[in-house]
């Protein structure tokens, strides 16, 4: 990217970000709860399946 690319780049995101941001909403308490229930069931099994391959490393 050079720097005559630049300001328009810089304008073409700027306006994708204040498209998102007259759409963006605060999220109900329950979607809230699901987004969170998501994240942290994610969380853990990420972090098993660190634990069981550093396991198997070890082993080895």
């Amino acid at each position: 990217m050079s720097l005559k690319e630049f300001p328009v780049n810089a304008k073409s995101f700027y306006l994708k970000c204040k498209r998102v941001w007259q759409v963006l909403r605060k999220p109900t308490k329950d979607e809230f709860k699901a987004t969170s229930k998501i994240s942290a069931i994610s969380i853990i099994i990420l972090g098993l399946v660190g634990f069981i391959i550093s396991l198997i490393v070890t082993a080895i």
